[in-house]
């Protein structure tokens, strides 16, 4: 293979979806704010839904200016709006939106004297990996400095090897720096049952103890958000009385069905200036059929993220053998054949 011909196919596909991407970008901002000046700074992404002002990497970089204008406020019924604009996830999106309510009133019976329950907020989420738990937890933690739950919003991920140290007496130093960090935010513990159960020599309990008495001293500003395997979840609250009491919210992630992997898909190329070519699409709903039998192995919309990129690693081999000019139309299209070899699928449905 001509590896000059293979590095040249690989920049006009960036070269294509910056293009793609700049012009995408530039239609949802001057749909939503207008034009604006060269030297505004841009709304871009899930700041451009929600009306938030983000910053470039490069921007981040720089030092703040004494005179920097403050990020704006984000709305919650823009947050609102993208939590119901993500494909699939419904049962979730019911769950969420009735907290929102729950949370609404709870403040509006305050703010009228009247009493209100004290407001739980910490949360379990259950689910296979892929479905989206990560993703909704960071909107969480914006929704919830919206509503003025939280003081800043952030979220903060970690697992059992960010909280749990190797020796005797470290462990609740470490998961303190930790809950430091999360303060006026979220803190996401992934596979959360790692914490416990490992016998009477592990400092998972110790960890577990760290944070229990943490959310306790800091339940005005603090909301722990704890993931992982439905059943190893359910096992992993009812381990301690503490956990009981304080996380007594779940809300389950189901797996993607093949039509909203499908339209992940579909969705990922959009954004990224591809195509799927004449055939492509059954093509993609047999592989998607047959890898999410094995739905954990897959990882629901994780799979459909590594197939999309793998498909168009595929896509660059092929136009790197071909010969002809690279247009557009070319550098666009995605073929059953990008996607068979991405998948490792042959066509009678045996693997490569």
């Amino acid at each position: 293979m001509d590896m000059n011909r293979k590095d040249e196919i690989i920049r006009l596909q960036n070269d294509l979806m910056q293009d793609m991407l700049r012009r995408q970008f530039k239609s949802i901002t001057d749909d939503l704010w207008g034009k604006m000046p060269q030297d505004t700074p841009e709304k871009t992404g899930a700041g451009a839904a929600s009306g938030a002002i983000r910053k470039t990497a490069v921007e981040a970089e720089q030092p703040a200016q004494e005179n920097e204008p403050a990020e704006a406020p984000e709305k919650l019924e823009d947050l609102l709006a993208e939590l119901n604009g993500y494909i699939g996830l419904d049962t979730v999106k019911a769950e969420v939106n009735s907290l929102v309510n729950w949370i609404q009133v709870c403040k509006a019976r305050g703010e009228s004297g009247l009493p209100t329950p004290a407001l739980s907020l910490h949360m379990v989420f259950s689910g296979n990996p892929g479905t989206g738990k990560t993703m909704i937890a960071r909107l969480m933690a914006r929704i919830y400095k919206t509503l003025g739950v939280l003081s800043k919003g952030q979220l903060v991920e970690v697992d059992r090897s960010g909280l749990v140290a190797g020796y005797v007496g470290q462990t609740a130093g470490k998961t303190r720096e930790v809950i430091e960090k999360a303060l006026g935010g979220v803190l996401f513990i992934d596979e959360a049952y790692a914490l416990v159960g490992k016998g009477e020599n592990d400092y998972g309990q110790e960890a577990v103890d760290t944070l229990l008495k943490a959310m306790e001293d800091n339940r005005d500003d603090l909301v722990v958000i704890v993931a992982g395997y439905t059943e190893l979840m359910t096992g992993f609250v009812h381990s301690n009385p503490g956990l009981e009491s304080r996380f007594n919210r779940f809300i389950h992630f189901p797996d993607y069905t093949v039509d909203e992997m499908l339209a992940i898909f579909r969705m990922r190329c959009e954004k990224s200036g591809y195509a799927l070519d004449d055939g492509a699409q059954d093509a993609l709903r047999d592989i998607l059929t047959r890898k999410s039998a094995d739905v954990r192995g897959f990882g629901n919309a994780r799979g459909v993220r590594n197939l999309f990129e793998t498909a168009i690693a595929r896509q660059a081999d092929r136009l790197a053998a071909e010969k002809g000019a690279l247009d557009r139309e070319r550098l666009m299209r995605i073929t059953r054949e990008d996607l068979r070899k991405a998948s490792g699928v042959a066509e009678d449905g045996d693997t490569e």
